[in-house]
């Protein structure tokens, strides 16, 4: 995940939920992406505060460095190489058909770079470097992985078959929208939903929320199916539905909705708040130097191996 800052809904939802379940069947190895961010944010200074809130933020949603491996990219720069060899066997076109670029190039216009163009290929790494055989992705990045298969192949049939084929855990996301209700949750739009944040924060930002356009009145009846509040009700409530009917009799209003949101999310997520402030920096960063250690020797393995077959010398350092 890339360090952009605190938690909101989307990335507990989307990715963070699964990621703790995992971990309790398979060797997972989780990672702050670094090197990622600079395809967007060239300055690494200002990465650092905000390595430290994601790092914080996945151990106290409970990712557990006993079972996982928690670790910095750029502290493991065997990723690095292993990039470059595999772009020497990516054909351009396809990574020119990732649809993603072209989102990415329309968001920052002042800063369309090789990196950007060519991070596809430095995921394919992250995985490969690791031998990953599973990776958690929704429906929507399923042609960013088929990307990373079809690289595996060819480096494997151009040399030795040196990596496994990497297959989607799917996972059943849902869609999460921002507070503004029209389109995804994301700390540039600025329409998110905290998950370790103070309560006031979660308060501020619930009540803030577009909700059903199409009710005026609070003596009109309203309709859930198209509420962007409802639709949050249907994920944090058991009983829902009578949520929903209430509002479709107009006995209850969208402001009072919200207050009943708002004060779930503050109880839901209070043990997380809590597990955060236990952590000092220095906590966390110890824990991402060791996972880094772990990761680094799971990537020399690796890349003594990739050297070998492409026909490289053996680096002295590994």
């Amino acid at each position: 995940m890339r360090p952009t800052g605190r938690f909101h809904l989307g990335n507990y939802l989307g990715a963070a939920k699964n990621w703790v379940e995992l971990q309790n069947g398979h060797e997972c190895f989780y990672f702050v992406a670094d090197y990622h961010a600079l395809t967007t944010e060239p300055d690494g200074h200002k990465a650092e505060d905000k390595v430290f809130d994601l790092a914080a933020d996945l151990l106290a949603v409970g990712i557990d460095p006993r079972k996982s491996v928690l670790y910095l990219q750029s502290k493991v720069p065997e990723v690095a190489e292993l990039t470059l060899l595999l772009s020497m066997v990516t054909p351009l076109s396809w990574v020119q058909r990732v649809p993603t670029f072209k989102e990415m190039a329309k968001k920052h216009p002042d800063n369309v770079n090789l990196g950007l163009f060519s991070y596809p290929i430095l995921q394919g790494a992250d995985i490969l470097m690791v031998k990953g055989t599973g990776v958690p992705v929704g429906k929507d990045q399923l042609a960013h992985l088929e990307l990373v298969r079809e690289m595996t192949r060819r480096f494997n049939r151009t040399y030795s078959p040196v990596f496994p084929e990497p297959r989607a855990l799917l996972t059943e996301t849902p869609l999460i929208k921002g507070t503004d209700g029209k389109q995804r949750m994301s700390k540039t739009v600025g329409n998110i939903v905290g998950v370790t944040d103070e309560p006031d924060v979660i308060r501020k930002q619930v009540l803030s929320m577009v909700t059903d356009v199409k009710r005026p009145r609070r003596t009109d009846p309203g309709h859930p199916r198209s509420c962007n509040v409802c639709a949050y009700f249907k994920l944090f409530f058991d009983d829902w539905e009578h949520y929903w009917e209430l509002c479709r009799k107009a006995q209850i209003g969208c402001y009072d909705k919200k207050k009943i949101l708002a004060e779930r999310l503050v109880e839901l997520f209070a043990p997380f708040r809590e597990a955060r402030a236990e952590l000092s920096p220095e906590a966390v960063f110890a824990v991402l130097d060791e996972g880094s250690a772990k990761a680094r020797e799971v990537a020399r393995r690796t890349l003594r191996e990739t050297r070998a077959a492409v026909g490289l010398p053996d680096h002295p350092d590994r």
